[in-house]
Protein backbone atom coordinates (compact mmCIF):
# COMPACT_ATOMS: atom_id res chain seq x y z
CA UNK A 1 0.00 0.00 0.00
CA UNK A 2 1.31 3.48 -0.82
CA UNK A 3 1.91 5.21 2.32
CA UNK A 4 3.39 8.31 0.39
CA UNK A 5 2.24 9.16 -2.57
CA UNK A 6 4.83 12.79 -3.86
CA UNK A 7 7.53 9.89 -3.05
CA UNK A 8 5.73 6.31 -3.88
CA UNK A 9 6.84 4.83 -0.78
CA UNK A 10 4.87 1.97 0.13
CA UNK A 11 4.62 0.16 3.71
CA UNK A 12 7.23 -2.53 2.18
CA UNK A 13 9.99 0.34 2.17
CA UNK A 14 9.11 1.16 5.53
CA UNK A 15 8.92 -2.34 6.84
CA UNK A 16 13.00 -2.18 5.12
CA UNK A 17 13.91 0.95 6.67
CA UNK A 18 12.24 -0.21 10.01
CA UNK A 19 14.70 -3.80 9.83
CA UNK A 20 17.55 -0.91 8.91
CA UNK A 21 17.29 0.26 12.14
CA UNK A 22 14.37 2.65 11.71
CA UNK A 23 12.31 3.69 15.09
CA UNK A 24 10.76 6.98 14.02
CA UNK A 25 8.91 9.03 11.46
CA UNK A 26 12.12 11.40 11.69
CA UNK A 27 14.45 8.07 11.00
CA UNK A 28 11.79 7.34 8.19
CA UNK A 29 12.27 10.77 6.55
CA UNK A 30 16.16 10.80 6.58
CA UNK A 31 16.03 7.29 5.45
CA UNK A 32 13.40 7.12 2.80
CA UNK A 33 12.64 11.40 2.05
CA UNK A 34 8.79 10.37 3.60
CA UNK A 35 6.78 13.77 3.81
CA UNK A 36 9.44 15.95 2.31
CA UNK A 37 6.87 17.11 -0.18
CA UNK A 38 3.70 17.79 1.19
CA UNK A 39 3.36 16.22 4.41
CA UNK A 40 0.23 14.85 4.46
CA UNK A 41 1.73 11.53 4.91
CA UNK A 42 3.30 11.65 8.14
CA UNK A 43 0.14 10.41 10.13
CA UNK A 44 -0.40 7.69 8.29
CA UNK A 45 3.31 6.57 8.31
CA UNK A 46 3.27 6.71 11.99
CA UNK A 47 0.01 4.63 12.06
CA UNK A 48 2.10 1.75 9.56
CA UNK A 49 5.33 2.43 11.76
CA UNK A 50 3.58 2.03 15.10
CA UNK A 51 1.93 -1.43 13.61
CA UNK A 52 5.15 -2.90 12.37
CA UNK A 53 6.65 -2.25 15.54
CA UNK A 54 3.79 -4.12 17.63
CA UNK A 55 4.01 -6.90 15.26
CA UNK A 56 7.58 -6.48 16.12
CA UNK A 57 7.58 -7.43 19.95
CA UNK A 58 4.54 -9.64 19.38
CA UNK A 59 6.99 -11.77 17.39
CA UNK A 60 9.91 -11.21 19.96
CA UNK A 61 7.68 -12.14 22.75
CA UNK A 62 6.28 -15.79 20.86
CA UNK A 63 10.50 -16.65 20.47
CA UNK A 64 11.84 -19.03 22.48
CA UNK A 65 14.79 -18.07 24.64
CA UNK A 66 17.52 -20.02 24.04
CA UNK A 67 20.03 -19.14 26.18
Amino acid sequence: MYICICNAITDRHIETAVSEGAITVEDLQRQLSLGSQCGSCKACAKACLNSIHQQNRVMAAAAPCLI
